[in-house]
């Protein structure tokens, strides 16, 4: 019993100092993107808990849209879908570019959920402008995809678990295209020349900050071209998937 209680003592020790390790962190450092219950801002670079925060977006649509109008982001409202029993979305928005720090998706006619919409803005300006110009001395102009919403279950299966698209909640992004001209896809140039890996490598790893779940082809062949990008909303301490 003795070892029982020294035990417990010793977890709430551990998590009080954990605790107060976060707070002196994020105060002395100055960044409050690093502390778990200061609210989210899209315009804060980012933090140790800001890939939480835009996943628990899921359960507040009001919420993430005043986040993107704040960060002055432009989206249009798509009306609720549904189809069938697990498919359909009551949060989707359009993105529309404008101003120097957007970056246009082709086709343009992408329809994604809100907090998917999110973590894009910031990926855009985190991740993917600086890596382009750390590593291809150029600007991304134009983000190619493949699209959100499909009302599927996950790949390969006829049954369980169906897809983070079934909801919008996942884009699969297929290249990226440069001011210079050039195109970077994840289809030919993960493994090609090494500015355009490290720069692809980059863009993922930053993403697995941003997003629930990132795939890559370092994960299986069926995403040999393109990253796979969601919000699942498995709970606050939920688990996150980057590979």
């Amino acid at each position: 019993m003795r070892r029982v209680r020294r035990g417990v003592g010793c977890a709430a020790l551990l998590a009080a100092l954990l605790v107060a390790g976060i707070v002196a962190w994020g105060v002395l450092r100055g960044r409050p993107q690093d502390l778990p219950w200061t609210p989210l801002d899209l315009g804060q670079p980012v933090g140790l808990f800001t890939g939480r925060k835009l996943t628990a977006l899921t359960d507040d649509f009001a919420a993430c849209r005043a986040l993107l109008e704040r960060a002055g982001v432009r989206y249009q409202m798509l009306p609720p879908r549904r189809d069938g029993e697990r498919c359909g979305y009551a949060d989707a928005v359009r993105l529309r570019a404008a101003g120097a720090r957007s970056i246009p998706y082709r086709p343009a006619s992408l329809g994604i959920a809100c907090p998917v919409a999110a973590a894009l803005a910031m990926w855009e300006w985190n991740v993917v402008a600086p890596a382009a110009q750390r590593h291809l001395g150029a600007r991304v102009v134009a983000i190619e995809h493949f699209g959100s919403y499909n009302c599927r279950r996950m790949y390969g299966r006829d049954a369980g678990s169906w897809s983070e698209h079934a909801t919008a909640d996942a884009i699969d992004i297929a290249a990226f295209r440069l001011s210079d001209g050039r195109r970077v896809s994840v289809v030919n140039d993960w493994n090609g020349a090494p500015a355009d890996r490290a720069f692809l490598r980059e863009v993922r790893d930053g993403a697995c900050g941003l997003f629930a779940t990132v795939l890559s082809p370092d994960y299986n062949a069926a995403h040999r071209d393109h990253f796979h990008l969601d919000q699942a909303n498995r709970g606050t301490m939920g688990w996150r998937a980057c590979r």
